[in-house]
């Protein structure tokens, strides 16, 4: 093959070479068309290049300087931005416990709370005790004994930990078995119509069937809710109150807080029962028979979702008054603290637990966790003292305790209470409620007029039967807190 350039012709002499007239032949290389055309185009790119810098920089071109003539250009002066969420100052002044006293003491005498009334008030920053009205005898705390189980879950559990809900293989062909991990918030709907952040049966149905053969049949649902025993109702429950519309069977197992459909109040009296229909369903094989069983040992997993994190399960178990997950979580500190999931082995856990984070859990005895029991006995000093380490921060883990207080006005069961006085605007009381049969409760932060924090509890456990009246009579001692300045002129 020839050389590029140095093919011979038809005459004989090779392009690309030359002869000299006299003397040895002399062979001089000479660049090819397709060369000279490659070195062309590059020049041309070179140059083009360059006549884009020059435009560019090049004076005397519009972009290339200011008219001499213009003014010169200022920014304008911007004074510095207020904080959106600026913190309480330090120097608002502390109420005077005293006058604190004569402004609540008829508040909380009114015949809409009953006799022997519980309350405490305290100034977080400096941990003064201004209000101190039996608070150290136990009472009943109906709802307000949440916060109880939200302590113990955050400084046992820890805020980031996720519970898992499972489907693996059954023990013959076309079988399946849904393992209940105590987690009642599993959805049947994507998103969740009632906790935000909820796994799904959808997402865990994908991950079944993909897991299975394709094509492979599902004839046969078996729900294992063995993580929780014992009762499913506790002492000190009436026979109306599982299920109900606030209330169901503690299980293992469950979707949408046993609710009997998304979104809606009536719960279940068969959670398992019904969350392995919903997985049923999302599998595409509503008839499939659904039953309560175990699962096989070393059986294969087909599916797993998780839970929100503990700490947005615990807001959520606080705003909503959400019993059966103030259950549920309640049995997890007990396995974690090795005892058994059952309501008793709970109560002793969430005890333990505060007395191991440095509360002094005197006078408590409980028969559940969420406070549903009549049973129940807790001092209005614990609920505030706990409170009170929640937002001077020496509560480790503790902050999501306020954020899951409802907000008076606004949010939670307090969304349409404290909202016709101008001193309780959003934001400036957060609480926990607590209503039973005679019991009225209500626990949390308060900004006074002042600007200064201070954290109250207040439980009324021997009310008349007008539920209203009562609720109307706390909202008035919260509402008080915020518009009492208290000082001594």
């Amino acid at each position: 093959m020839w050389p590029t350039g140095s093919r011979p012709t038809a005459g004989g002499r090779s392009r690309g070479c030359t002869i000299a007239s006299s003397g040895p032949a002399t062979v001089t290389p000479k660049y090819s068309r397709l060369r000279r055309r490659l070195l062309l185009a590059t020049l041309v790119v070179v140059l083009a290049v360059a006549a884009g810098v020059w435009f560019l920089v090049a004076p005397g071109t519009d972009d290339a300087a200011p008219d001499p003539a213009a003014p010169e250009a200022r920014l304008p002066e911007v004074a510095a931005a207020s904080p959106a969420l600026a913190a309480l100052t330090t120097s608002a002044p502390v109420p005077d416990g005293d006058l604190l006293a004569d402004e609540l003491s008829p508040l909380l005498g009114v015949p809409a709370l009953g006799p022997g009334v519980s309350a405490e008030v305290v100034d977080v920053a400096t941990g003064e005790t201004l209000l101190d009205q039996d608070a150290g005898s136990p009472s009943v705390p109906a709802s307000t004994a949440k916060l109880l189980t939200a302590v113990a879950a955050l400084t046992t559990l820890g805020p980031g930990t996720t519970f898992e809900t499972t489907v693996v293989a059954g023990s013959t062909p076309g079988e399946v078995v849904l393992v209940g991990g105590g987690d009642p918030t599993l959805s049947r709907t994507e998103p969740s119509q009632t906790y935000p952040g909820a796994a799904t049966v959808a997402d865990l149905a994908g991950q079944v069937r993909s897991a299975l053969p394709p094509g492979a049949p599902v004839s046969r649902v078996v729900v294992d809710s063995s993580l929780f025993t014992g009762p499913l109702t506790a002492s000190g429950w009436g026979p109306g109150d599982a299920p109900s519309t606030y209330a169901a069977p503690v299980t293992a197992t469950a979707v949408d807080g046993a609710r009997v459909r998304p979104g809606e109040n009536p719960r279940s009296g068969q959670p398992g029962l019904d969350a392995g229909a919903a997985l049923a369903d999302a599998l595409g094989v509503p008839r499939a028979t659904v039953a309560l069983g175990t699962a096989p040992a070393g059986a294969q997993t087909l599916g797993t979702v998780s839970s929100a994190p503990v700490a947005r399960l615990v807001e959520q178990a606080l705003s909503q008054s959400d019993n059966l997950l103030a259950e549920s979580l309640a049995r997890h500190v007990a396995l974690a603290r090795d005892l058994p999931a059952t309501f008793e082995g709970s109560a002793t856990a969430v005890t333990d637990a505060l007395a191991d984070a440095g509360l002094d859990v005197t006078g408590v005895a409980l028969s559940d966790a969420s406070g549903l029991s009549l049973e129940d006995r807790v001092p209005v000093a614990l609920l505030a003292d706990l409170l009170t380490a929640a937002a001077d921060g020496s509560l480790e883990d503790g902050s999501a305790v306020l954020s899951g207080l409802a907000v008076a006005g606004y949010d939670g069961t307090l969304a349409d209470r404290g909202d016709d006085d101008p001193a309780t605007a959003p934001g400036t009381v957060r609480a926990k409620t607590g209503t039973l049969l005679g019991v009225h409760a209500l626990a949390g932060t308060v900004v006074t007029v002042d600007g200064r924090l201070l954290v109250f509890a207040l439980v009324a456990d021997g009310a008349p039967a007008n539920g209203a009246a009562a609720e109307d009579a706390l909202d008035e001692v919260a509402a008080a807190l915020a518009g009492c300045g208290c000082r001594v002129p």
